[in-house]
């Protein structure tokens, strides 16, 4: 048995001899190989497909944070600023089954190691928000708490990626289905039957993070787009 293979880097052009005649790879292919056995050829390619899908749903993580001179008194302070905040989230329209807690600390403060000057008390909470239009009034509503109020940050996530994985393969097989051709041509052969189908990978929509920095202007909430990608490996005949 005869295997030609070759791997292709994103920055290089890298050339494979098929039967004889030289063909070029586009750097866009993973992995590409000619299987020549006993008069049977084969073609081995990897597609990969790739659309964006608009977030709905946010996830916001916020908290207090209390100093004070006593342990007690800072742990009582935060779990009050904290029924507080979850008091105006709730108001804000999140349900009550949206709401996490994520963090509970109480600890010592040092001036110098091992004299305590206070003791810092925090209470963290993550709520899901279903409705991306009611992002900037769900931030105004914890910001207006008071001045124990942290907000660390939010995230975008699809809740329901079905639609745009189907979308995803299709766009694989059918890139898959191209370089098969482009091969075939180039070796002066004709793309035959479909052998095997595998899924190698598939990369959902990734939350992209913002820093509460991005929230000043109530005009920055935006949940913008993300990708979904799925990579296909597809073996075919060559007539």
């Amino acid at each position: 048995m005869i295997k030609m293979s070759h791997t292709v880097a994103a920055t290089a052009l890298v050339t494979a001899v098929m039967f004889g005649g030289a063909a070029f790879a586009d750097s866009g292919s993973r992995l590409t190989e000619v299987i020549v056995d006993e008069g049977q050829s084969r073609v081995t390619v990897v597609g990969e497909g790739s659309l964006s899908a608009k977030p709905d749903v946010m996830r916001l993580s916020a908290g207090v944070e209390v100093r004070r001179p006593a342990a007690g008194q800072a742990f009582a302070d935060a779990r009050g600023a904290a029924a507080r905040l979850t008091a105006a989230l709730l108001a804000a329209g999140i349900d009550a089954r949206d709401l996490q807690t994520s963090e509970l600390s109480l600890g010592p403060e040092y001036d110098n190691h091992p004299k305590v000057s206070g003791y810092r008390a925090v209470q963290g909470v993550e709520a899901v928000v279903r409705d991306i239009e009611a992002a900037d009034r769900v931030i105004d509503a914890a910001a207006a708490v008071g001045e124990e109020v942290r907000l660390n940050g939010i995230s975008f996530e699809v809740s329901d990626n079905r639609e745009v994985l189907v979308a995803a393969r299709k766009a694989a097989f059918k890139d898959a289905r191209a370089r098969a051709e482009q091969y075939a041509r180039l070796s002066g052969r004709v793309l035959g039957a479909v052998v095997t189908i595998g899924e190698e990978g598939v990369t959902p929509p990734r939350p992209m993070a913002y820093g509460a920095g991005l929230m000043a202007d109530k005009a920055s909430i935006s949940p913008g787009r993300q990708a979904v990608s799925v990579t296909v490996r597809v073996v075919y005949e060559l007539r």
